[in-house]
């Protein structure tokens, strides 16, 4: 699913120091695999996330998603590829204040032909995230763990083959965020393949691998007992 190999990622920094957050990365992600990128703040966690989504070309080495090679696709070109190949889930969950939770989900729509069953589409995803009661509500009358749930439903609008997740439980407390956790899981049981940065342990236990930004570098800090007994297979 995931192939990335001599990744060295570059910027500027405030004062003219050039600064290298990525440093001949590496990184195999199979299909169906539950991934969690770990390493504290500023490690270049949301970096990585970026390049593999398509949000960011601007780096050396190769990296390809789903068997796209994203070095050299214009923007048209990675612009379909995040619409068709990977969902995005951010801390902040970036929902339209002034639009219903459905019209939130169906937001992914409007960048491409516009399916005739899109509104059926939408409330079978918000049925699948619990939320099929409250499609009409605003964000701002829903929790937060309702918002990261309508954000997850809005990422997987386009059956997405990979799930790429920023800190998705870091606005939430520790109900809610094993909530959202919980729907991860099911969703990697069901096929889907998802790789969450993040600095919280709680998101970390969750996942089948467990790699370490240090340095540049990833690291394959443990497989968690859940991958080592072959479960959620």
């Amino acid at each position: 699913m995931i192939h990335a190999r001599d990744v060295t990622k570059e910027y500027i920094d405030g004062d003219g120091t050039r600064v290298r957050v990525l440093d001949g990365m590496s990184l195999d992600v199979d299909a169906g695999d539950f991934v969690a990128v770990v390493g504290p703040s500023g490690s270049g966690k949301s970096t990585l996330l970026h390049l593999l989504g398509g949000l960011d070309v601007d780096y050396r080495g190769e990296v390809s998603v789903g068997g796209v090679k994203l070095a050299g696709l214009g923007d048209k070109a990675l612009a379909r590829f995040r619409n068709t190949h990977v969902g995005f889930v951010f801390q902040s969950f970036h929902l339209i204040p002034n639009l219903s939770a459905l019209e939130n989900v169906l937001l992914p729509s409007h960048f491409g032909a516009k399916p005739p069953d899109a509104v059926k589409r939408g409330e079978a995803l918000l049925e699948r995230v619990g939320l099929a009661a409250k499609k009409d509500r605003a964000p701002v009358r829903l929790s937060g763990g309702e918002r990261q749930r309508v954000a997850i439903a809005r990422a997987l609008y386009g059956g997405p083959k990979l799930l790429l997740c920023d800190e998705p439980t870091g606005n939430l407390d520790a109900a809610t965020g094993a909530g959202v956790i919980q729907l991860f899981q099911e969703l990697h049981r069901e096929g889907l393949t998802v790789l969450a940065v993040t600095h919280e342990e709680r998101m970390s236990a969750a996942a089948r691998r467990v790699l370490r930004l240090k340095e540049g570098k990833l690291v394959e800090e443990r497989a968690t007992a859940q991958a080592a007994s072959g479960d959620a297979s």
